[in-house]
């Protein structure tokens, strides 16, 4: 799966790396910092992480015709400038606003700081792929393309594996400086008396328990939000500092890359390789193809970001902060990094036909399991004090480890001449989605409708939304990577950037969309909630297979020449 790479994927993974650790580190985070700090309700919390989400997938439309007018390397380079300045404002600690959010400047600050990072990601996000995807116009790493898009892939939720861990630390640290600790149930509680609602009495009760102080509780309340509030701020700082990296590694390596997609003409041939001429109607046929592909697209990313909105909300409202036995390693970072590491050994360890890397894989994965017992015998049972937004470390997690083995089932198929074309990947993918939010379904049977504050009285295992994050996973792995590489593959050349710009269009359209849910969230049953979102995963996919002979008629003639299996590394050989 890594040899016989070129150098410049690399290079381009691990600035993005980089990128997505500090984007993922903010996200994890903005919808809790939005009601910590401005004490605004779910709804219209949920509506700004939407919009703005939005604006982060939509902007790489305008970036990408910005780079096929002038220069990718350049505009990528201007993207990471830009999303250093809006993280550098979020950095900034203000006060906390008196009275009504809408009339702080602190406010407006944020906004425009949100502006920033969304601008900042259209101009570098989408760019940084094409340059990729542009590595692979050489005839010698043509039929590489869906597998380095899917190492492309892994690259980017490394990042977005510890980005929920950091955030979490940085909250305890920022708590424990005020002899404080984190309970999911007091923000809601603290922000409704600071505003003067009433408030039931047991959860008033919980509240001055909680405190320790019923006689201060209104300063006690001001101040356990601004300590939260800090706490999300220094997370703002080290996704600045996670920006400077990844300006660093990226022009380092600019030797690796500096022969794709330097400027529009570079981008019309590649590595000096002649490029296809497709006729008018090839032309419309495939713009027609990945438009009507598009239109699935938003309805999925509209169901599976709501890891940041209302699965976040269930993680607060519906999930306990405790977890026992084996699953509570699952809430260490560095564990879940020994489980790759025992995931990648093994996997190596089966494939490799060399006695010396057997050997090497076999003692890696002996000591990849001394150390997840190590974890095991040291870590706290249960675990307590869990924070909503470390469940969001799961779905990076699994993308890391499952990437291997959906490499080599690809790669198997390909072999077998059995590998399903990209649409109808993307089909499979919603049916994946829908099975996901079943789970979620059937594990929020009898709760009822969320709380307006607090947790909810009825608590269920965190082990729910664990499962429901590998199975989302699943359908990710199926569509996104695989999705990214067909539009790098079908997009006529002389519009790369701008079809690549639609690809993020399509999911800021599906983010936007995200709000709808939020706003549902306390007005229905939570399992109802999560059965509409069913329903949107299988009519979505319904469409897509109705379709499905015209997308493939319409992009068959895309592929190499040559057989896809022969360009890909076998399972037996080459996995590693």
């Amino acid at each position: 799966m890594f040899k016989n790479q070129p150098k410049g994927l690399y290079v381009l993974a691990l600035a993005n790396t980089g990128e997505r650790f500090g984007y993922y580190t903010m996200l994890a985070i903005l919808l809790l910092f939005l009601q910590a700090k401005f004490a605004l309700p779910t709804a219209t919390a949920g509506l700004i992480y939407s919009t703005f989400l939005a604006l982060v997938y939509f902007m790489p439309m305008v970036g990408g015709a910005i780079a096929d007018k002038w220069n990718f390397q350049k505009t990528v380079t201007l993207g990471i400038v830009v999303m250093f300045l809006g993280y550098f404002v979020m950095a900034i600690p203000t006060s906390m606003p008196e009275g009504s959010a809408f009339a702080s400047p602190a406010f407006y600050i944020m906004l425009l700081a949100l502006l920033l990072i969304s601008c900042g990601t259209g101009l570098f996000k989408g760019n940084l792929q094409v340059m990729v995807g542009d590595l692979y116009n050489d005839p010698r790493y043509s039929s590489k393309r869906d597998v380095a898009f899917s190492l492309f892939y892994m690259a980017i939720n490394i990042g977005a594996m510890f980005a929920p861990s950091v955030t979490e630390a940085l909250c305890k640290v920022a708590l424990s400086a005020q002899d404080l600790v984190y309970n999911p149930a007091i923000p809601g509680l603290c922000n409704k008396f600071i505003a003067g609602d009433e408030i039931e009495p047991d959860k008033l009760a919980m509240l001055m328990e909680f405190a320790k102080s019923p006689a201060d509780l209104m300063v006690w309340c001001k101040t356990y939000m601004a300590t939260i509030s800090t706490g999300y701020s220094y997370a703002f700082a080290v996704a600045c500092g996670s920006m400077v990296l990844s300006f660093i590694i990226y022009k380092v390596g600019r030797r690796t890359y500096a022969s794709v997609s330097d400027s529009k003409s570079a981008a019309a041939s590649s590595n000096g390789a002649p490029v296809k001429e497709l006729t008018k109607e090839q032309t419309k046929s495939r713009i027609t193809a990945l438009l009507l592909v598009f239109t699935v697209v938003i309805f999925f990313w509209m169901v599976f970001h709501q890891n940041g909105l209302t699965l976040t909300k269930f993680a607060e409202a519906f999930t306990t902060s405790e977890c026992y036995g084996w699953t509570r390693i699952a809430f260490n970072v560095w564990a879940l990094a020994t489980i790759v590491v025992a995931v990648y050994a093994t996997f190596n360890l089966i494939q490799s036909k060399g006695r010396t890397s057997r050997l090497v894989s076999g003692l890696v994965l002996i000591a990849a399991l001394a150390g997840l017992y190590f974890f095991y015998a040291n870590t706290e049972d249960p675990v307590t004090g869990l924070q909503p937004q470390i469940f969001q470390q799961f779905n990076p997690f699994y993308v890391v480890a499952l990437t291997p083995f959906s490499v080599a089932l690809f790669s198997w198929l390909a072999k077998k001449q059995k590998d399903p074309s990209a649409p109808r990947k993307i089909g499979y993918g919603m049916l994946v989605a829908g099975l996901g939010f079943g789970v979620m379904a059937i594990g929020s049977i009898g709760l009822g409708i969320a709380p307006a504050e607090g947790q909810a009285s009825t608590l269920v295992s965190p082990n729910w939304l664990m499962g429901t994050y590998l199975v989302l996973t699943f359908a990710e792995l199926l569509l996104s990577p695989m999705g990214i590489s067909f539009v790098s593959k079908v997009a006529p050349p002389k519009y790369k950037g701008a079809m690549m710009g639609c690809w993020f269009g399509a999911t800021a359209i599906g983010n936007f969309l995200t709000a709808i849910p939020a706003m549902l969230w306390d007005k229905i049953d939570v399992a109802v909630l999560w059965t509409i979102l069913i329903g949107l995963c299988l009519l979505s996919a319904a469409f897509i297979f109705s379709i499905m002979k015209k997308l493939e008629a319409a992009t068959g003639d895309t592929e190499d020449a040559a057989p896809v299996a022969d360009g890909l590394e076998t399972v037996e050989d080459d996995v590693i």
